[in-house]
């Protein structure tokens, strides 16, 4: 699961990607703070794309999301000792929920999300994956698609952007 870096000298530069440097660790409330600014940073680009601010990832306070994380399952990544990414889960009958990917700006596309949605995947007991994005959030369709995760269905919010659903067996059913 975890990957222990090999350090670099200090006047080396390691060119490793993100995610062969990463170390992973189970998500604790302690890391609110950390886990909001990668999410509110890593949201503002969909923020961009979708035309709005308002949206759950930008607009949940500290004290919401410490409460989630006291009830969540997840993990974080670090390099060097800085939170760069984190990912939300839970269980519900059989099927895992996969809640907020974020990563932060300067990481993505280095192999952290799909670090982190293995991480979750493997630590899970549901036979099932779900997770969602937006139509217009063109690099996650494509890392859920890498990651195995199949579209299975497109609802219309009303503005022209549909949520798209995608599903990844993980495992045979009991």
């Amino acid at each position: 699961m975890a990957t222990t870096p090999l350090p670099a000298t200090s006047d080396e530069h390691d060119d490793r990607r993100a995610a062969d440097r990463a170390v992973l660790s189970p998500i604790s409330p302690s890391e609110a703070g950390e886990v909001l600014t990668i999410q509110r940073a890593a949201f503002v680009s969909e923020a961009l794309i979708y035309g709005s601010v308002d949206m759950p990832p930008l607009t949940q306070t500290l004290a919401e999301l410490e409460a989630e994380l006291r009830a969540a399952q997840g993990w974080v990544a670090r390099v060097d000792g800085r939170l760069v990414g984190a990912i939300r889960v839970r269980e519900e009958d059989g099927l895992l929920l996969v809640g907020r990917i974020a990563i932060a700006p300067d990481q993505q596309g280095e192999g952290i999300g799909q670090m982190l949605l293995d991480a979750a995947e493997r630590a899970s007991s549901a036979e099932e994956a779900e997770l969602f994005t937006g139509s217009l959030s063109e690099a996650n369709i494509r890392l859920y698609e890498r990651c195995g995760y199949v579209e299975t269905e497109r609802v219309e919010t009303g503005d022209g952007i549909q949520e798209i659903y995608f599903r990844k067996k993980l495992r045979a059913a009991r």
